[in-house]
């Protein structure tokens, strides 16, 4: 799941699941279709590779694919395409296709971004493509604005990261409901068919275009609702997926329901616990450190909980510039996601804000070898607004605030503002898929989950691998948003076998990662070792 402003952003290439984005309520599944061929079936797209403008090492291309797949013949789009040959002379396997998350994330850009965080052997047995999905990025897009100024002015409109008070909350829902009747007015055909069941379509088309009888796949967070969409369209077309960072696909679609949810997916799935969880383990960890290890540190786990709290408290009511409560809070739930440098970075601008200065702007992260396209919030929203139903009451939702500030204390607050937008999102989608889940797929997926994962909580991968009809859990016992992001050489390796030969893990196999955050000193001398006088220093 780099999506700014109310939603979380993305450093150094970090890919998030999207904050406040939008959901729906309204929207009617039309009835599952039967796998394999769940559409017309629409020609194939052609491929047309070349150097990418701006980073040769990459290839670039265009695919035409149907705006409705059940009506080929009408309105095609297009989806802007990436790769990365595999390295490996004479070695290839065949294509990996990469999704990023957001929803709504660029493929374009992430995939390069994060290129060398994929397994060695995978990039030099395997082509890496990834692609901007409909709506999004590079392809064809859903822009609700004229010009950057018009976006500019809306995005001033609102609170950032979430509303504090009365007045920041009617700003933020009458922003959100302008946004909504500004997308309508624009493309209301293409907002109709952005769902993930259309993606999901898409991608079958790309793998037919790269030529694989089966597909290959990873998917991290909300790529894992995509993969799992996938793998019940085409059950058959499955020949290895890995799923990172899990959404339970039962809670995302309220459970095929067409009643009115009672709480936000984002509160259905537990981001509010998983973010509240890790967190706290961020602060423990911190607090467990020294100063010169973790800059917010006050000597003591629960001194350095305590500061924290304090620090939201004041901010409530004495921001530091342009640094509010709101900001703050976004600003801490999106700096979980990434373990190294994202905590060490996210403990100097909160030991900065205790200090009452500006923290630094973050380092920008590495620049695409494509143009950097335009993700207004209103593409990851209009994706969401797709799948999950929310609440349709704006009204409501400070009560729900209230309600998971009381369980998961700031993170319950950011993930309930979160989900609001779509109350009064106006489209509805044409065509969604809400299971079943438990299609018989042609071999087993492979589902990884960290224990403390601050927007998809470890229960998602429990769920997922539950849902689907084969799959084996593989349980990092880390920190942070996506295994992929935040190394694991354990996990590196159960992955590599797996996309080579389909081995998988044990059952119950777990990982560790390669780092700890904020390591500590390891121990000097007999007290500190309990080994008495005669234990030696160490460095």
């Amino acid at each position: 799941m780099p999506i700014s402003g109310s939603i979380a952003s993305r450093r150094r290439g970090a890919v998030v699941i999207a904050s406040a984005v939008f959901c729906s309520t309204v929207l009617v599944a039309a009835d599952p279709a039967p796998a394999e061929a769940p559409f017309p079936s629409a020609p194939v797209p052609r491929l047309d590779w070349k150097p990418c403008p701006e980073g040769p090492e990459f290839d670039c291309a265009i695919a035409e694919v149907p705006l409705d797949h059940r009506d080929p013949g009408r309105r095609t789009i297009e989806l802007a395409v990436v790769r990365h040959r595999a390295t490996g002379p004479g070695r290839r396997a065949g294509t990996l296709f990469f999704n990023p998350g957001g929803p709504g994330g660029p493929g374009t850009v992430q995939m390069p971004q994060n290129y060398a965080s994929f397994p060695r052997e995978v990039r030099e047995r395997f082509d890496i493509v990834s692609w901007d999905p409909r709506g999004v990025g590079n392809s064809t897009a859903v822009n609700c604005f004229a010009t950057e100024t018009e976006a500019a002015a809306w995005n001033e409109s609102k609170p950032v990261g979430l509303p504090v008070g009365e007045q920041q909350r009617r700003d933020w829902i009458a922003a959100f409901d302008d946004l909504g009747r500004r997308c309508e007015r624009r493309d209301p055909e293409l907002l109709r068919h952005v769902s993930t069941a259309d993606t999901a379509q898409d991608l079958d088309q790309l793998r037919q275009a790269v030529g694989d009888p089966q597909l290959t796949y990873l998917g991290i967070s909300y790529g894992t609702f995509l993969g799992a969409t996938y793998a019940n369209l085409f059950p058959g077309k499955v020949r290895a997926m890995v799923l990172d960072s899990n959404i339970d696909p039962q809670a995302w679609t309220n459970h095929a329901s067409d009643a009115e949810p009672r709480l936000t997916p984002f509160l259905g799935l537990g981001s509010d616990l998983g973010a509240a969880a890790t967190l706290d383990q961020f602060l423990t960890l911190c607090g467990s450190a020294p100063a010169s290890g973790c800059a917010f540190s006050a000597g003591g786990a629960q001194a350095t909980r305590d500061r924290f709290d304090e620090l939201m408290q004041r901010l409530r009511q004495h921001p530091v510039g342009d640094w509010t409560y709101g900001r703050t809070v976004g600003d801490v739930v999106s700096a979980l996601y990434e373990v190294h440098p994202g905590w060490t970075d996210l403990a100097e601008r909160l030991r900065d804000l205790w200090q009452g200065r500006v923290p630094k702007p973050a380092a920008p992260a590495p620049a695409p070898p494509v143009p950097v396209p335009y993700t207004g919030e209103e593409q990851a929203g209009a994706i969401l607004c797709s799948d999950s139903p929310t609440p349709r009451d704006p009204g409501v939702y400070h009560a729900l605030e209230e309600a998971a500030a009381l369980r998961a204390g700031d993170a319950g607050r950011f993930w309930t503002w979160a989900a609001e937008p779509c109350a009064t999102w106006p489209v509805v989608a044409a065509n969604r898929y809400r299971g079943p889940w438990n299609e018989p797929t042609a071999h087993p997926v492979l589902v990884v989950g960290t224990t403390y994962d601050p927007a998809t909580p470890y229960t998602g991968a429990q769920a997922m691998a539950e849902d689907l009809a084969s799959a084996r859990l593989l349980t990092n016992h880390g920190y942070g948003h996506t295994a992929l992001l935040n190394p694991s050489e354990c996990v590196s390796r159960y992955e590599t076998r797996y996309f080579l030969d389909g081995t998988l893990p044990p059952v119950g196999a777990t990982c560790e990662p390669d780092a700890r955050p904020f390591p500590a000193p390891r121990p000097r001398g007999g007290i500190a070792t309990g080994g008495g006088g005669t234990a030696r220093t160490t460095s």
